[in-house]
């Protein structure tokens, strides 16, 4: 990746719609050479995919959105978590961190039954030993 890849990236992750004109013109590429840039980042696996970011507040579908710091029993290995988190329901986002705990888990929950479902299949299924849980409340636009 060089300079231009670089300043390409970020101007994806400001506004992923944007068009290849565009993205050329504040890179000082035409459109095929901004394309072609994007479209390599993507073969080679550095922008794994473009999404949509919904206000957790706004998405009456889903319910809570949950983040779930986790650690896991002295038994259980990463990739024993991995596998069986990952069959869960409702789990979005899987993050293998440092700090206090072992990984971050994403999830939406319809209501807090579903939520106390899920955290109880965490440990009993996927290895987790202790648990902290956060609730969305809202979330800021990233810009």
């Amino acid at each position: 990746m060089d300079r231009l890849d670089r300043e390409i990236l970020a101007i994806l992750q400001e506004d992923a719609r944007i068009s290849y004109r565009d993205l050329g013109v504040r890179v000082g590429l035409s459109a095929n050479p901004a394309g072609d840039r994007v479209r390599r980042m993507r073969q080679e696996g550095v922008i794994r995919d473009f999404t949509v970011v919904i206000d957790p507040a706004a998405d009456t579908r889903t319910g809570l959105v949950v983040f779930i710091d986790v650690s896991l029993r002295l038994d259980t290995t990463d990739e024993q978590f991995e596998r069986a988190v990952l069959t869960l329901p409702g789990i979005t986002e899987v993050v293998h961190v440092t700090g206090g705990h072992d990984y971050l888990v994403r999830a939406t929950a319809a209501d807090t039954g579903a939520l106390d479902a899920l955290l109880r299949r965490l440990k009993k299924d996927a290895g987790v030993a202790h648990s902290t849980t956060r609730i969305a409340l809202r979330a800021a636009p990233a810009r």
